[in-house]
């Protein structure tokens, strides 16, 4: 759970640094520099990894520390989709 504890901090600190660095590349960007649109880029497809692994070690932390429970094993027999439902009129038009 250390481990876990440790990726999550290193992932939401790697996140705030890039979610920095792509506000600093943003403005140099907007002042003419060319080069500094690529690293903008950059910096947000960072930002978006480190915050999505963040929140999947979240997920595996509070898994490992039992207050989340793992969804129940799906039956055999079970469908996607829900039996279809008797229709019944309902509303004005029905009632008429």
């Amino acid at each position: 759970m250390l481990g876990l504890a440790l990726g999550v901090t290193v992932a939401v600190v790697a996140w705030g640094y890039l979610v920095y660095a792509a506000i600093d590349f943003g403005a140099e960007a907007r002042s003419g520099e060319s080069a500094a649109w690529f690293f903008l880029a950059l910096a947000s497809l960072g930002a978006v990894a480190c915050l999505f692994v963040g929140l999947m070690l979240v997920v595996r932390l509070l898994r490992a520390l039992g207050i989340t429970q793992a969804p129940a094993p799906r039956s055999p027999d079970a469908t996607d989709s829900p039996e279809p439902a008797t229709a019944q009129p309902a509303g004005r038009r029905a009632a008429r």
